[in-house]
């Protein structure tokens, strides 16, 4: 059966009010008390369709665009959404292969990739199984029909940068908002119209020219990972 969550697509306006609201109710959610459940253990994602956007704290979108994520073969495909009305600072392409440690960046335009190697499999698409539960809470009105959703908030470390992350995910482990904060950056992802399903596995596919390619030397104290992408 598939599961949707859905919010719309609200004017730009409406969208930095709404990203803004929602990275509040995280802060207020972390300065909270907070008791931890023992019986609470981390839930892994389905398969995935949807849009995600990345923003920094100043309420500029960094990123924003659909993905495809597979959750039993542990890849994600992300692409920017170059029609859409928002200026943003970054354009990619990203197909990341998490159990083979693998990250191409995709330029479909010139027909050429870059192939580098994974040196951290955190994402904002799955739990991971470290990650210490928080709470649960309802966002909206739980007392109209339709109007509100549980959440359970998780959080945990991000050993290769010193960082911390807070994660909300629906009560069928769909999830809705990620926020990431290390010593000098601090962006927020956030997920819309999300559906349970890939609707095009190709997507999923290393592209023809980018077969073949060596992997990338990484330098010294570079450390590759989706979210790098982002910083």
């Amino acid at each position: 059966m598939r599961e949707t969550v859905s919010f719309g697509r609200p004017h730009c306006a409406e969208k930095r009010k709404m990203y803004a609201a929602v990275i509040l109710l995280v802060f207020m959610c972390l300065t909270a008390t907070t008791h931890a459940d023992h019986h609470h253990h981390p839930c892994h994602s389905p398969n995935m369709t949807g849009f995600m956007t990345v923003m920094n704290l100043k309420g500029e979108v960094r990123a924003i665009g659909a993905f495809t994520y597979d959750s039993t073969a542990k890849k994600l495909r992300f692409r920017s959404n170059d029609s859409t009305p928002i200026n943003t600072s970054l354009h990619l392409d990203l197909l990341v292969f998490f159990e083979e440690g693998i990250l191409y960046e995709i330029d479909s335009k010139n027909q050429s990739c870059e192939k580098k190697k994974l040196q951290c499999n955190l994402h904002p698409l799955d739990i991971p199984d470290d990650a210490t539960f928080m709470s649960t809470m309802t966002f909206g009105n739980p007392s109209v029909e339709g109007e509100g959703i549980k959440l359970n908030l998780w959080t945990g470390s991000m050993a290769d940068t010193k960082g911390k992350y807070t994660m909300s995910a629906t009560m069928g482990c769909l999830p809705l908002s990620a926020l990431y904060y290390t010593g000098s950056t601090t962006f927020f992802v956030s997920h819309v119209d999300i559906e349970s399903e890939i609707k095009d596995p190709e997507l999923l596919l290393v592209p023809s020219f980018c077969q073949g390619l060596p992997v990338e030397v990484t330098p010294e104290g570079t450390v590759n990972s989706f979210l790098s992408e982002f910083m």
